[in-house]
């Protein structure tokens, strides 16, 4: 992955994993240990499915450039789906709190929509590929060396 793609994992990943272990602690103090174990849970579900949506995002932006936004969509509409299926299989297991497995998988998807916004806005990406110096000195001289 090259360093932009990185540091774009990093600034969002860090931030729900944050909230996730806020949200445990929070869970084991109202729910208890069930309550704790659902909220790591969700908290997982969510940096696994959007850790690799935003790696199949990068991945679709370099190879066909025309397609990232509707990508974009299509991933956002998946994800959210996938989160609403992964609730309605799990609200009446026994493994772990349901409630806290659903509100923890909601607030680290805010968490992480809301760190990636933030890590776009301040990332200094380039939206037009530079020419080399090489190139400018052919362009002017009109003859290559």
């Amino acid at each position: 992955m090259p360093s932009n793609d990185v540091r774009m994992l990093i600034h969002t990943a860090v931030p729900t994993a944050a909230a996730g272990a806020i949200a445990a602690v929070l869970s084991g103090v109202f729910a208890g240990g069930k309550g704790a174990l659902g909220a790591v849970v969700g908290t997982l579900v969510v940096l696994l499915f959007m850790g690799i949506g935003l790696y199949v995002l990068q991945r679709v932006a370099k190879s066909l450039p025309h397609l990232f936004q509707a990508m974009g969509l299509m991933l956002y509409t998946v994800q959210i789906l996938l989160m609403f299926f992964f609730v309605a299989v799990f609200k009446d297991t026994s493994l772990f709190h349901p409630k806290t497995f659903a509100i923890a998988l909601v607030a680290a998807t805010l968490v992480w929509v809301a760190a990636q916004a933030r890590a776009h806005m301040k990332a200094k990406i380039l939206y037009v590929e530079p020419e080399s110096t090489e190139n400018e000195k052919t362009q002017k001289t009109g003859r290559s060396s």
